[in-house]
């Protein structure tokens, strides 16, 4: 249900994160508009191994076999994405190379597609806020002011990860920990990061808060008891709702859905109602 003139969505009516002592962030698309448009880089890329097996499926049909399973995998780290590349191929005839080598591959042509708006930020023509999701930093103020423990967790490599959230001053924000996918994909995810949280007792599961634009951390979080409130930004604006990520996300257990932080009075009311 949605009031008139509201942005704030509220999914789960009577869920509440009025006892929340800890949140869950996601990272791109959530906070960081660093990676915006990051599938038109990666689509392409799967599209042209898929083809180099000579399958019979025009280009067309298999931008489609590589939408879902693109979109069904967001919000994982892009090692699965990979892993489910390399298992087309072989489906096709081909010999696929290692997950790994595909994911550098694509890792090495977002960072030339998305490297002139770290650039911009770094020499400081323009400021942070222009990839940020709006307001993002007004969230994470109230938030700690509330005396929320906030953590930073995502699919995208963490090296990159953190350098990102440094150049977007998020840094200092998340003194619970920054945490990103490893070549070693397995010693991390979005779940290990829920059940240490839970398991060093820091909260129970009904007062973990979590925020995110993928189905994963909004699934995990949903699923132990907590509050997700799901980011549908229609990027790179993020002013309106995008119906697809929306469906999706309240498909995950979302409690609320929102494209942006800025009607931060509302969504606040919704978040900690008693």
């Amino acid at each position: 249900m949605k009031a008139a003139n509201s942005s704030v969505e509220v999914v789960k009516r009577g869920a509440t994160a009025a006892g929340a002592k800890v949140a869950l962030f996601d990272f791109d698309g959530t906070l960081s508009l660093f990676r915006s448009g990051w599938v038109d880089v990666m689509l392409p890329m799967m599209v042209e191994e898929l083809q180099r097996t000579g399958s019979a499926e025009n280009e067309a049909q298999l931008r489609t076999v590589v939408r879902d399973y693109v979109d069904r995998l967001n919000g994982k780290q892009t090692i699965y994405q990979m892993i489910e590349l390399a298992r087309q191929v072989e489906l096709r005839g081909g010999h696929p190379e290692e997950p790994l080598f595909y994911k550098h591959r694509y890792l090495d042509r977002l960072h030339r597609h998305i490297r002139h708006r770290l650039d911009e930020v770094r020499a400081s023509k323009v400021a942070p806020e222009k990839y940020l999701v709006p307001g993002s930093v007004a969230l994470l103020q109230l938030l700690r002011d509330r005396g929320l423990r906030l953590y930073l967790a995502s699919g995208t490599d963490q090296d990159y990860m953190r350098t990102e959230a440094d150049l977007l001053g998020l840094t200092p924000w998340f003194d619970g920990g920054i945490y990103g996918a490893l070549d070693d994909y397995k010693s991390f995810s979005k779940r290990m990061v829920i059940q240490g949280i839970l398991d060093r007792a820091e909260c129970s599961p009904a007062e973990l808060l979590a925020f995110g634009d993928g189905y994963v951390e909004v699934q995990n979080v949903s699923e132990v008891g907590g509050f997700a409130v799901g980011v549908a930004s229609d990027e790179p604006e993020c002013r309106i709702v995008n119906a697809w990520k929306r469906d999706r996300l309240i498909g995950a257990g979302a409690a609320c859905i929102v494209p942006n932080f800025l009607q931060l009075p509302e969504l606040a009311s919704v978040l900690f109602a008693q």
